[in-house]
């Protein structure tokens, strides 16, 4: 699928501007983004469900702009189900099929194939009323997938499931792809979602595409301060600084602190003062003694939360917030001093002006 220069208006309000990007034939890729950054809008040009601006949509070497959703040869699953109450599983399953007035033993065959791909084959004759909301969604993926089509479209399927319901889900629809090996899209919030589903992940924000690659690329190298705070849990620490040369050496001014970034520049240096840092929780280090000055600087445990495996806290150093992630056994507590030291080889560096990455 080839997607070049698409938008979208709804009255004043840029839904999706000037859009470009290429998903692979077989691949998963999802849209990810806050509420409204545009990536509904984009799925539902996609399925022909709303008409673009501008742009082209191909599949393939087809363009698809002027077809009709009914022959684009898509399927979609949506956040909410629409089990048709009345029917069972088996015939809303078989429901599309019959639309095409496929032979009967053709259908049969068909439902029977979808059903097992998504394990409720012993729900068939069932009816809405009697299913979880899981065994719901399973129902629509399978009318989907019965179908055959070129492309899968996902609107944020697990959306409405609990959160065991979800992990297991995803795992499920990531095995379902890899059987079937064709074309999926995916629109997701949930950050987790995509880099866990996804071959490539599109993120979003205001109607504009902001970076779109492979997971791993995301979170080591995000092109600007949206996507490297978007990516990650706990979120990256982005702080405002400023470029500073003193006694030779090159510094990393926090106002309250300082870094000593001398050995990190490349490319000649660095040239615009006023920045924004970004270091992830886990590359920042703790302990009880060290030296001030130069990597390293004094902060105070102001929270502590635990996550189980984990601990994440909260650092103060004057006005700015830092995250660490810490062993789940830290004996920190909140009140304490500790000396802190951030991995500089991990060090993000972002144009306080244009947001985007510098470093």
């Amino acid at each position: 699928m080839t997607i070049r220069n698409l938008s979208k208006k709804f009255g004043s309000f840029v839904a999706v501007e000037d859009l470009s990007m290429d998903v692979e034939d077989g691949k998963f890729v999802a849209l990810l983004g806050p509420s409204g950054c545009g990536k509904t809008t984009t799925l539902r040009m996609v399925a022909g469900l709303e008409t673009s601006d501008s742009g082209e949509i191909y599949f393939g070497n087809d363009l698809m702009n002027d077809i009709p959703t009914e022959k684009r040869d898509v399927a979609m699953v949506f956040q909410f189900y629409a089990i048709y109450p009345d029917m069972s599983v088996y015939d809303n399953i078989a429901f599309p099929l019959k639309m095409q007035n496929l032979p009967r033993d053709e259908i049969a065959k068909r439902v029977k194939e979808a059903a097992e791909s998504v394990r409720i084959s012993d729900i068939l004759g069932a009816k809405e009323g009697a299913l979880t909301v899981g065994e719901k969604q399973r129902v629509a993926i399978a009318r989907a997938i019965v179908r055959n089509p070129k492309v899968y479209l996902f609107d944020e399927p697990l959306t409405n499931l609990d959160a065991r319901l979800r992990t297991a889900m995803r795992t499920e629809i990531k095995k379902l792809h890899r059987s079937l090996g064709q074309t999926s899209i995916y629109v997701t919030h949930d950050q987790l979602e995509a880099m866990t589903m996804a071959d490539k992940v599109a993120v979003m924000n205001n109607g504009k595409l902001l970076q779109y690659d492979v997971p791993e690329i995301l979170f080591d190298k995000p092109k600007n301060t949206f996507v490297a705070g978007f990516i990650g849990t706990p979120p990256m620490n982005l702080l405002d600084c400023s470029l500073v040369e003193k006694s030779g050496k090159t510094l990393l001014d926090f106002g309250d602190f300082s870094l000593d970034i001398t050995d990190f520049q490349k490319d000649g240096g660095l040239r615009d003062g006023s920045l924004v840092a970004g270091f992830r929780p886990s590359d920042v280090k703790i302990g009880r003694e060290g030296r001030d000055g130069g990597t390293s600087f004094q902060a105070e445990v102001s929270a502590s939360e635990d996550l189980g495996d984990k601990k994440l806290l909260e650092l103060k150093v004057g006005a700015s917030s830092i995250n660490t992630i810490q062993p789940y056994d830290s004996a920190l507590n909140p009140g304490e001093k500790v000396q802190v030291q951030v991995a500089l080889s991990k060090l993000h560096l972002f144009s306080r002006k244009t947001k985007e990455a510098i470093l």
